[in-house]
């Protein structure tokens, strides 16, 4: 198999190579575009100037919902869209996206129902925390825009249970109960999308780290973020599907705008082993004093907490400020006032950049999360169509995706053959449907010598894909890592060469959930940084480098407690340490 073939390359690799499409923008609507349009065998081409999802594709609340709030602003149509897509993610990738049961703490009967109204007539209303009257109406017709492929129960609404008592404030007297969904790994998913769509077009091809640097006539020229080398390709149309960097993607390849807005989105992730417990599966979805809609739910063994509504400029300038941090943290002592909340419980911060269409709202939560879909035709440079996605949402990728394919479609004068609605993503083809084929699939797993738990684990990280890997790590030797015992050198080895890993942050960032869950120490950090040079090929200076830069990241951008690297010790801990990687790995 040439290089070119395979999903993930670099860019040397696609030197004057013509594609019907490129695709700019490997965030979760970029992939969807790659994924529907490889389906249709159109071959197709995705870039990243980062890492594949690194940009708000890798930053959502985590939760795939229907926007209950939406409904205030009127956005029927958008919350019909969303819980339709909902319930169709829940059947294609359960291995990932699960249901989520979510209370809603309620203090009065009455108060919202003003605000609401006017809301809904686009007025700016005071901040009001919404009863029992208001919620009910609202989740009512949620479930009527979310009949369509429903999997999961209505809402209903009672007084406090008892074991909830102690949980929220006194002032709570009912709570509202209601079914949305939640996603464990929305990199993973992204990176599943890609190799479906290369599996259906072999001739499609991912590359990260490559920046577009302009296009002329069909010609686009990528750099090779890694190394700063130039190639060229020729294309029929281009793809802009890069969210808040939209209109600076536009400038470079000759398109129109301004079209698009920001909004950062600051979440927290806690280890609060009383707070999970309390919650018991559920997450918590609740106003704070100034209004705005909060969640907190169990994530894993964590905690997860968000989030802000921040309007920005620069989306690559952009962290978890102190001072949301404390907002948040706020936010919990208000609601849950009988537990103890403080920054020590804090062991990741993340923080994403809504892409909205440009609005003239008031406030952050007032602007649409719809989403839309424009053509620039070509122009006295560029020879070849522009379509771009505007604004959308995690949830709504597949919809947003399929109406841009469309038009590509139409644009490249061929016709859809095939529909994404019911195709199942990555491990969530062929998986087991019910307890005894669950224990027959585990059953294969452990034929190769791997023990249960680590089947089990396997399974619920990778889907029906378990299998295969399974039988791989335990050819190979799946020995727990020393200080991330989650995941073996192995499989370590297994993402740094099938998954387009560049940097060392691609693997503990992305690739595993090792960072999200607080479980990267500065031992752990050195040991994967081992692992990823010797499968890599990274000599002792690039090792100490992507190390660094990763300590960096982690604590800089996610709070993560590192220490900084020290440059006088760190090559040598990593020879060493790829040395006992490759004893492992014989």
């Amino acid at each position: 198999m040439s290089a070119w073939q395979l999903p993930f390359v670099r860019p040397a690799s696609l030197a004057d190579r013509h594609f019907s499409t490129v695709i700019v923008g490997a965030g979760i609507n970029g992939v969807g575009v790659f994924r529907d349009l490889s389906l249709q065998r159109v071959d197709c081409l995705i870039v990243d100037k980062g890492d594949f999802g690194a940009g708000a594709s890798s930053a959502p609340s985590r939760m795939i919902h229907g926007g209950l709030r939406y409904l205030e602003n009127g956005s029927f149509s958008l919350v019909a869209e969303a819980t339709r897509e909902r319930n169709l993610l829940l059947r294609n990738a359960p291995h990932l996206v699960r249901p989520l049961k979510t209370v809603v703490p309620l203090a009065n009967f009455f108060g919202g129902l003003m605000s609401s109204a006017l809301k809904f007539f686009g007025r700016t209303p005071p901040q009001r925390t919404r009863g029992l009257l208001a919620v009910a109406l609202g989740l009512r017709l949620y479930d009527i825009l979310g009949r369509r492929q429903r999997v999961m129960p209505g809402h209903r609404i009672s007084r406090v249970p008892t074991n909830d008592r102690s949980l929220f404030r006194a002032a709570i007297r009912w709570t509202a109960t209601f079914f949305d969904a939640w996603i464990s790994h929305p990199e993973w998913l992204i990176l599943e999308l890609i190799g479906d769509a290369c599996r259906d077009q072999p001739r499609s091809a991912a590359a990260n780290y490559c920046r577009v640097m302009g296009c002329a006539g069909n010609i686009l020229t990528l750099r090779d973020e890694l190394t700063g080398a130039l190639v060229r390709v020729t294309a029929d149309t281009v793809v802009n599907a890069t969210g808040a960097w939209l209109d600076r993607s536009a400038a470079v390849l000759g398109g129109a705008g301004p079209r698009v807005m920001g909004t950062k989105g600051s979440h927290l992730v806690l280890d609060h082993p009383a707070l999970r417990d309390a919650l018991d599966g559920r997450m918590a979805y609740f106003e704070a004093v100034d209004g705005r809609v909060c969640i907190v739910y169990p994530f894993l063994d964590r905690v997860l907490v968000g989030s802000t509504d921040i309007p920005v400029e620069d989306p690559d300038q952009i962290v978890t400020e102190p001072a949301e941090v404390d907002y948040l943290i706020d936010v919990l002592r208000e609601v849950f006032p009988n537990m103890a909340f403080g920054r020590d419980n804090v062991v990741y911060t993340y923080v994403g950049v809504r892409p909205l269409a440009r609005s003239d709202a008031d406030k952050p939560g007032q602007i649409s999360r719809d989403h839309s879909v424009v053509i620039d035709p070509p122009n006295a440079t560029r020879d070849i169509p522009i379509v771009g996605l505007v604004g959308g949402k995690w949830t709504t990728f597949r919809s947003l995706a399929e109406e841009a394919t469309t038009e590509v479609l139409q644009l490249l004068g061929r016709s859809r053959t095939a529909s994404t609605e019911l195709l199942p993503i990555g491990g969530g083809a062929d998986l087991p449907a019910d307890a005894a084929a669950t224990e027959r699939f585990i059953e294969k797993m452990t034929a190769s010598g791997m023990g249960r738990t680590r089947a089990l684990t396997l399974l619920a990280r990778y889907g029906s894909k378990a299998l295969p890997l399974a039988q791989r790590l335990a050819a190979s030797g799946d020995v727990p890592l020393q200080h991330a015992p989650d995941y073996s050198a192995a499989e370590l080895s297994y993402l740094c060469l099938e998954t387009g890993v560049v940097h060392l942050d691609d693997l503990v960032i992305r690739r595993t959930l090792l960072a999200i869950r607080g479980l990267v120490t500065d031992a752990a950090l050195a040991e994967i940084s081992g692992i990823a040079a010797e499968a890599l090929g990274w000599d002792a200076a690039r090792a100490h480098k992507e190390l660094s830069a990763c300590a960096t990241a982690l604590r800089e951008r996610h709070n993560v407690r590192l220490q900084a690297v020290a440059p006088d010790v760190a090559p040598s801990f990593n020879a060493s340490l790829m040395a006992g990687s490759a004893l492992g790995q014989s």
